[in-house]
């Protein structure tokens, strides 16, 4: 079995999972503690989904042979962040994060549900994706105004990562955040907890169900989860040539997201851009054993997991404006190519700008965020257009 494996498979699925953890844990932390987390309870939230994708990551290319890429909710993560706190704290949350993960089980299960979902113009979808993502890409901006010389390090380290390699962007522009936080962070009277060190002292919070959470929280969540991650991942894998049977692994990535969801973690689901680092022939010239490479990451992934004490207590040292600075440089290229697929239909601009100016706003209507009123009104008027045309 091992003569099997390609040394190829197993560098990639490592440089895979370093690029997906180094890339986007900020946003996951941003996206948690914008919901009133505390350090304990993103670290809590930031293991359990860690831990959660690696255990994907293991089983699904186990089961299907394939390079079922996994990963958590980044624009779920960055909708968080952009989102104010609900009235029930953190706990309220938490219950809006299991309402979500039990959205993406019934879809699963029932495929009507998904194809409600995909029935969704994908130019609305986009708006949407671009909605959320906005506010958090302005952080990078709104950081250099206010610490230019915390920021500009790490700038100048993401643009050198980006002119050499796309995929290197975001690494070097954590190495530059550490190094900042070295040397320019006073750290006087901080220290790092060295019983909690390699596993958080869990603090998960009691779940808060109400309906407005679940509209404007879970439903939105869910829309981006879906638009965002699983849609495109599923399209990598068939771009590569792999047949993909996408109801189970939305049932079972479901499931484990509802199974992490009472911790404070954000959806798991399938990746796009490990996937096109997995399943393309840097990871072996045979496509049957580039699943390895899956399996790698994953393995690499649950061991990650037991650094997201370190990891949340390190961000906690720095100020705020550094870390969701981290964060936005992540999504820009997210946001680029979210912005140019909102506006693909020249006939149909103005649906997904309305989506994308309601979800980017912040407004609430009834207790319902912007995200959710985006994506009625954008539909809305998606479809008088349309009648209107005939």
């Amino acid at each position: 079995m091992a003569r099997n494996i390609p040394i190829a498979a197993i560098s990639m699925g490592v440089l895979a999972a370093f690029v997906g953890f180094s890339a986007s844990f900020a946003i996951v932390l941003a996206g948690i503690k914008a919901m009133g987390a505390t350090d304990g309870q993103a670290a809590t939230g930031l293991f359990f989904a860690t831990l959660g994708m690696g255990i994907c990551s293991i089983w699904l290319p186990m089961v299907t042979r394939i390079p079922t890429a996994v990963a958590w909710s980044t624009p779920g993560a960055a909708f968080l962040a952009a989102t104010a706190a609900l009235p029930g704290g953190f706990g309220e949350a938490v219950g809006a994060m299991i309402y979500c993960g039990g959205l993406i089980v019934l879809t699963g299960f029932i495929p009507s549900v998904g194809r409600i979902v995909a029935a969704i113009p994908k130019p609305i979808a986009n708006g949407l994706l671009a909605g959320v993502l906005l506010k958090l890409c302005f952080a990078p901006a709104i950081a250099l105004g206010s610490i230019p010389f915390l920021v500009l390090p790490v700038l100048i380290a993401w643009l050198i990562g980006l002119m050499w390699n796309r995929l290197a962007a975001m690494p070097f522009a954590v190495i530059a955040f550490l190094v900042v936080l070295y040397f320019g962070v006073d750290t006087t009277g901080a220290s790092l907890q060295a019983e909690t060190m390699w596993l958080p002292a869990f603090a998960p919070a009691a779940p808060i169900f109400t309906v407005s959470s679940f509209f404007s929280i879970a439903v939105p969540l869910y829309l981006v989860t879906m638009a965002g991650q699983n849609i495109p991942g599923f399209a990598v894998l068939e771009l590569n040539g792999y047949a993909v049977e996408r109801q189970p692994l939305i049932r079972n990535t479901g499931l484990v997201s509802l199974v992490i969801a009472p911790f404070g973690s954000v959806p798991v689901n399938m990746s796009a851009i490990t996937a096109a680092m997995m399943a393309g022939e840097d990871a072996g010239r045979d496509p049957a054993v580039r699943y390895w490479a899956a399996i790698t990451s994953g393995v690499v992934y649950v061991v990650l997991a037991f650094a997201a004490a370190l990891v949340t207590s390190l961000a906690s040292l720095a100020p705020l404006n550094l870390i969701t600075a981290v964060a936005g440089l992540a999504l820009i290229p997210a946001l680029v190519g979210s912005i140019s697929a909102a506006v693909s239909d020249p006939k149909q601009l103005e649906a997904p700008a309305l989506t994308f100016l309601i979800a980017a706003s912040g407004m609430t209507l009834m207790g319902v965020s912007g995200a959710f009123w985006g994506v009625l009104l954008g539909v809305l008027v998606w479809g008088a257009k349309a009648i209107a045309a005939k």
